[in-house]
């Protein structure tokens, strides 16, 4: 009888154990008020006399297999949800340029809603209206854009790859370049190709002239580092990838210009291989202008020259894994037929 009374005595235990541990350590049990499975009244007997040690191992044992331990809300891994922190970090990080840029192009598009000026018409690069007078249309054009998801788009796409291009040239480079000779190349290299060789006078706005131009440049810096894209057995290098961005933009968006992006990736490659270095701004003049102005004092988010994150024109240095252009591709598109 006292044996039986002492079984009935520990079983009562070992579930209430077993419920304080399961609080304790954060355990969730669905079968926790289930009893304990039988226990040898020998091993009780002749456990260790030290109490808290043979309630810790009784509240173990008794645990059964489908219990899991209950993660806080609070403490769920953060991949797991949208991290707003780091969204707002990055935007927080960006440079001036890119900022400005970024601006430009939303401010442009809520101009464009009024009509009472045709602002679209005023910008857009149009081969037959290209002259002394209107030279302006070769750096307004990537600034315009058809609607908000063009330049919406437009922007997403653009804006990490020109704030790798900033950090790695600085911000007075980044102005003169891209309101300069990258942004003139390509606009008189469609110029000639659309007016001269296929006879037409399709006019194009929007950025992705200078999204396709800098994954142009993407695309030599990785080839320098790592050749060859492996798909199966087939080596496909890795410089056409924009090429094939350009594919897959021209089979799924509508309206897009072809020519002009082929004429910014070409620009790209040219730039990315050495051949437009002459082009650019030399240091000393930008360092002479810089600490004249004191432009990194007086200008937040400022990429002077000696901050620059690389060399110019230098490769970027591997990690050993295979690379990839950096971003999607946002769709630019014409205006008119």
């Amino acid at each position: 009888m006292r044996l039986t009374l002492l079984f009935h005595g520990l079983s009562h235990t070992s579930n209430e154990i077993r419920s304080d541990y399961t609080e304790s350590h954060g355990l969730f049990c669905p079968e926790s008020t289930t009893q304990a499975p039988p226990l040898c009244c020998d091993s009780v007997v002749r456990s260790s006399p030290n109490h808290e040690l043979q309630r810790l191992a009784l509240a173990q044992q008794s645990l059964p297999p489908r219990c899991t331990r209950r993660v806080p809300h609070d403490k769920m891994p953060a991949n797991q949800y949208f991290n707003s922190h780091r969204a707002r970090s990055y935007l927080s990080r960006l440079p001036l340029f890119t900022r400005a840029l970024i601006v430009i192009i939303a401010a442009l598009w809520v101009a464009t809603l009024q009509s009472v000026f045709d602002l679209k018409k005023w910008g857009a690069l149009i081969p037959d209206e290209i002259n002394i007078f209107t030279m302006y249309r070769l750096n307004t054009f990537p600034l315009l854009h058809l609607n908000f998801f063009h330049a919406l788009f437009n922007t997403l796409a653009l804006t990490p790859l020109m704030e790798r291009f900033e950090a790695e040239f600085g911000t007075l480079t980044s102005l003169a370049l891209f309101f300069g000779p990258l942004t003139m190349i390509p606009a008189f290299a469609y110029i000639f190709i659309e007016r001269i060789v296929m006879g037409g006078n399709t006019a194009v706005m929007g950025a992705s002239m200078w999204v396709f131009l800098l994954l142009g440049m993407e695309g030599i810096r990785t080839y320098k580092t790592n050749p060859h894209l492996v798909i199966a057995t087939y080596n496909i290098p890795t410089w056409t990838t924009p090429l094939v961005m350009v594919l897959v933009v021209q089979a799924l968006v509508p309206g897009t210009s072809f020519i002009g992006h082929l004429c910014g990736v070409g620009t790209g490659y040219l730039f990315g291989l050495g051949y437009l270095k002459f082009v650019a701004p030399p240091e000393w003049a930008l360092r002479w202008i810089e600490s004249k102005l004191n432009l990194l004092g007086r200008l937040p988010h400022y990429v002077s020259i000696d901050q620059k994150t690389y060399g110019r024109f230098g490769v970027l240095p591997s990690s050993g894994g295979p690379t990839a252009p950096l971003a999607m591709v946002g769709g630019g598109q014409r205006l008119g037929p």
